[in-house]
C-alpha cells in the first residue's frame, strides 16, 4: 500500500519536474564526501520517474571514478558491469516488470559491489534512521547482505525527492540503515550510521 502511494506521487511528475530534479540532485551528491573521495561507486540508471541519475553517473565517471551498474539477474540477485558512457548501456525487458538498462558489457559478477567505495541505493522513501524502503523485489537487500558477509563497509546513500523523506517506513530485522539521503533540496545524514 505504502508503496503504491509514493509511486503514484511520482508518476504525477511532468518530465521538466524530473529533470529539474536530477540536476539538482548530481549536485547535492556530488558534494558529498563520500563520492568526492570514491575510487568506485556502484549506483544505477533511473528509470521512468525515478530521481535521475545520468548525469551524475557521467560526473563521476569524468572525475576518473570507476562506476558499476547493476544487471538484473532471473533469480533477483545483481550482477555487475562498467559504465563507460551513456552508450554503454542496453535497454532490457524482465518479463512484466519494467525495464531496465543496464551495462551491455563484460559481468563482473555479484561480487563485484563489494569493491565499492559507496553505493547509490535507489528507493522510494527513507524514514528518520535511516532505513530505506524499497520496490520490495529485495535485490538490494541480496546487496546489502552480500557486502556484509565480505566485511565491505562503502557508504550508502539513497537518492530520493524531497516528499519521500518521511517519518516512519516499515522495516524488517534484515534491513540496514542507510548514511544518508541525498535529494533535489539537499543532503540529510542519519545518526548511530557510520
Amino acid at each position: 500500500m505504502l508503496r503504491r502511494e509514493f509511486l503514484a506521487v511520482r508518476n504525477r511528475l511532468t518530465a521538466d519536474d524530473v529533470r529539474e530534479a536530477a540536476a539538482a540532485l548530481a549536485g547535492r551528491a556530488l558534494e558529498l564526501p563520500e563520492l568526492a573521495r570514491a575510487r568506485t561507486v556502484a549506483a544505477y540508471v533511473s528509470v521512468e520517474s525515478e530521481p535521475g541519475t545520468l548525469a551524475l553517473l557521467d560526473t563521476l565517471r569524468t572525475r576518473g571514478v570507476r562506476v558499476l551498474l547493476p544487471a538484473l539477474l532471473p533469480d533477483h540477485d545483481l550482477d555487475w558491469g562498467a559504465y563507460t558512457g551513456e552508450g554503454s548501456l542496453e535497454r532490457v525487458q524482465h518479463g512484466g516488470k519494467m525495464a531496465l538498462f543496464e551495462p551491455a558489457g563484460e559481468r563482473l559478477g555479484p561480487d563485484a559491489v563489494t569493491a565499492a567505495d559507496a553505493v547509490l541505493l535507489p528507493g522510494l522513501a527513507v524514514d528518520a534512521r535511516g532505513m530505506r524502503l524499497g520496490r520490495g523485489g529485495g535485490s538490494y537487500d541480496r546487496v546489502l547482505a552480500r557486502l556484509e558477509r565480505a566485511g565491505a563497509h562503502p557508504a550508502l546513500v539513497v537518492l530520493l525527492y524531497d516528499s519521500e523523506v518521511v517519518e516512519h517506513v516499515p522495516a524488517e530485522a534484515h534491513d540496514r540503515p542507510v548514511q544518508a539521503v541525498v535529494t533535489p533540496s539537499g543532503v540529510r545524514r542519519f545518526p548511530g550510521t557510520s
